[in-house]
């Protein structure tokens, strides 16, 4: 038996038995055998094969937790025996293969395998997820589907209360599901469930990383990490820069900042960066921009687009205050982030 990854999950349904959004405490990439056999023991034989996201009884719980505590998974057990006597809906969701989700909670699980650092973005199957996540009011009474938010604000004032809409999306807030060991976020509405913190990683308020995005360790973020764009370590993305996704035009090309990279304030990039290069403040620099080529002297070598630029290491990349043209050298200057500013535990 092989499998792609199991979770137990606490969600939240809409008045119509729709599902908003599932919690999984414990979201495990491949499985072992023992785990999944003891799945298949309590809740049939035919959860083994095939994708399955199924809703339990708090009586299928308690089991679910005993088979789990009898192959020392206790882990598992722990949360199963404690959700037995809850009032909200659960869920096992059980992946035999990564292919392309079909339900609500599979989406949930993918998403936050993504934020628990066990997958890097790029690295699991993630089509069609925008038809399968449901548009929902994050309020202070959590998660609310739309076409019941008016009877619930309306619930809230007839108690004497107050009902806070605090967003209206598909994607919630990554730390209401899991807060990665070591990081910082100034302000938690700007990353996304399904983003990718490394430890040492700091988001400041301005700051926004989005779903299968993220970094891969010490890293400043005060721009943009658009959808599907991976940020190397030791890198500093400036104050309101940007990075350009795939959902954003960037087309098939993948963006990646290497590491040791700096992109400076109000800038942006539409094709990747390697390692230790610099986009100077003020510069967004696409496949599509003529770039004239410099030798480390400023001597001119020629011309060409930044598509064929995309990549490569130790490249500064600026504009001529005087002619207004942008320009490539060799970078000779390093990156340097402050250890102290990234150690976040």
């Amino acid at each position: 038996m092989s499998h792609f990854s199991f979770a137990f999950g606490v969600g939240t349904q809409s008045s119509q038995g729709e599902w908003l959004e599932v919690f999984y405490p414990h979201p495990v990439l491949n499985p072992n055998d023992s785990l999944v056999q003891a799945i298949a023991d309590v809740l049939g034989s035919n959860l083994i094969t095939g994708n399955h996201a199924v809703t339990i009884t708090g009586q299928q719980a308690s089991q679910l937790g005993k088979a789990f505590a009898a192959i020392d998974s206790h882990e598992q057990a722990k949360w199963l025996i404690q959700a037995a006597d809850a009032s909200q809906p659960m869920v096992i969701t059980l992946l035999e293969h990564d292919t392309a989700p079909t339900s609500t909670p599979e989406v949930y699980l993918k998403l936050q395998l993504l934020s628990d650092g066990q997958i890097q973005p790029h690295g699991q199957d993630l089509t069609g997820i925008f038809g399968l996540l449901p548009n929902v009011a994050w309020t202070n009474e959590g998660p609310i589907a739309v076409a019941d938010l008016t009877q619930r604000q309306m619930d809230a004032r007839l108690r004497g209360e107050w009902l806070h809409v605090n967003a209206v999306d598909k994607f919630p807030r990554m730390v209401d599901y899991k807060v990665p060991a070591g990081v910082r976020i100034g302000d938690a509405s700007r990353v996304r469930l399904g983003a990718h913190l490394a430890s040492g990683t700091t988001v400041m308020h301005e700051g926004f990383v989005n779903f299968n995005a993220g970094t891969a360790g010490n890293s400043m973020i005060e721009g943009r990490i658009s959808a599907g764009v991976m940020v190397g370590k030791n890198s500093d993305l400036g104050g309101g820069c940007s990075t350009m996704g795939t959902l954003s035009g960037g087309g098939k090309e993948i963006i990646a900042v290497g590491e040791d990279c700096l992109i400076g304030a109000n800038a942006g990039i539409g094709i990747a960066l390697g390692n230790r290069c610099i986009v100077e403040a003020g510069l967004y620099v696409t496949a599509g921009t003529k770039i004239t080529v410099l030798d480390a002297h400023n001597q001119e070598l020629g011309t060409t687009k930044g598509i064929a630029l995309s990549g490569k290491d130790d490249l500064l990349f600026r504009r001529n205050s005087q002619s207004g043209r942008v320009e490539v050298k060799p970078n000779g200057t390093a990156v340097m982030l402050n250890d102290a500013l990234h150690s976040n535990n």
